[in-house]
């Protein structure tokens, strides 16, 4: 049974999309019109009766850049539900061959084709231009791993005398500070657990967050890292000592539910409950996801109030923050917001940057 609520999506949604297009009209229509996988076959059914009565040709679907004239700016679209039930291998599929297709528009402002690489939206970047992404993911853990505690630690050669052990080893020469003894700062410890959306309304951004998650895994030794859409699954093992095509293999192979649904707070439930002592005061726990969820938001308050408190910091990045006209408005984020310590865009290089400072306990 279609609402009249679902109904004025649908119409919402054809104009917003090219009709010419099938396979477009076809997704777009499924993710308003549908809310379970046992209704795909009924809506198959009698979207292809209606397309054959109109007598639209079958054709395969282009994906272009549009530039809106009044602020030259691309638009992107993105489908308000994450209804599309697609496993990792399908969603592979059409991304592996990023260097040879141009991106995929979406209802958010990007970046055109004038605009620096430091401002172009993520969900326009190609498969050459993930290596940026890389390059400071790199850095952001090589600066975390160097940042100095407030503890000291003794060295053969080091910044600064240890004055109390080298007085105490004087009392071995009856009081001649024949040696010195030097001391440096500790290095901060910082964990680090990543949890990133990967259900349907996350499709344009997973892959590119997903490589800034293999190089923090494989650059910094202090790293958890999840994936979650219905539910949550732990794939640090996955990521580690791999090559990134390798990684994306394992994960093919072992991570169901890519591209489904969202839960997050009985996706968070779960990792208060089986991972609790991976979150400590000395944790920072960051979570990537648009904040689109068909979970009850009283669920997703209690498990993340539980998580801020064990974690040292908890930072939620929205790649749709990047817009200007964006505000969180969905009962996920809603839910959310009181128990954030950072809320951020992570949408661009800029923005990746930008988070470097938020990794600072």
């Amino acid at each position: 049974m279609v609402t009249p609520s679902e109904a004025i999506d649908a119409v919402t949604t054809l104009n917003l999309i090219d009709l010419d297009d099938r396979q477009e009209t076809f997704l777009s229509l499924r993710s308003v019109l549908t809310s379970r996988v046992e209704d795909f076959p009924v809506f198959e059914e009698l979207f292809e009766a209606f397309w054959n009565q109109i007598g639209r040709s079958m054709h395969p679907r282009r994906i272009v850049e549009r530039e809106v004239l009044s602020n030259n700016q691309p638009q992107v679209r993105i489908s308000a539900r994450g209804n599309r039930h697609k496993d990792l291998a399908y969603f592979l599929k059409h991304w592996q061959g990023a260097e040879s297709r141009v991106p995929e528009p979406i209802n958010l402002p990007g970046a055109s084709n004038v605009v620096s690489a430091a401002e172009k939206d993520f969900s326009l970047f190609e498969g050459d231009e993930l290596e940026e992404v890389s390059r400071l993911a790199r850095r952001i853990v090589r600066r975390l791993a160097r940042r100095p505690s407030r503890r000291w630690k003794p060295v053969r050669r080091g910044p600064r005398v240890d004055l109390r052990r080298t007085l105490r080893q004087s009392l071995r020469t009856g009081g001649e500070l024949v040696e010195l003894s030097f001391k440096k700062r500790k290095q901060k410890k910082t964990r680090l657990v990543v949890i990133c959306d990967v259900s349907g309304s996350m499709d344009i951004y997973s892959l590119v967050l997903l490589r800034f998650i293999y190089e923090l895994q494989n650059s910094f030794a202090r790293v958890e890292t999840f994936v979650f859409s219905t539910s949550l699954e732990r794939i640090t093992g996955h990521l580690k000592d791999r090559s990134y095509k390798q990684a994306l293999e394992a994960l093919s192979a072992n991570v169901r539910g890519w591209s489904g649904g969202t839960l997050i707070g009985p996706s968070i439930s779960t990792l208060n409950s089986l991972w609790p002592k991976l979150v400590d005061k000395r944790t920072i726990v960051i979570i990537l996801s648009d904040g689109w969820d068909t979970g009850e938001p009283e669920e997703l308050s209690a498990s993340l109030a539980h998580l801020k408190r064990r974690a040292g910091r908890l930072i939620w990045l929205n790649p749709l923050l990047g817009s200007s006209a964006y505000q969180p408005l969905v009962r996920g984020m809603e839910a959310a917001l009181p128990h954030i310590d950072v809320f951020a865009p992570l949408h661009n290089l800029a923005s990746l940057r930008a988070l470097e400072r938020h990794l600072v306990l």
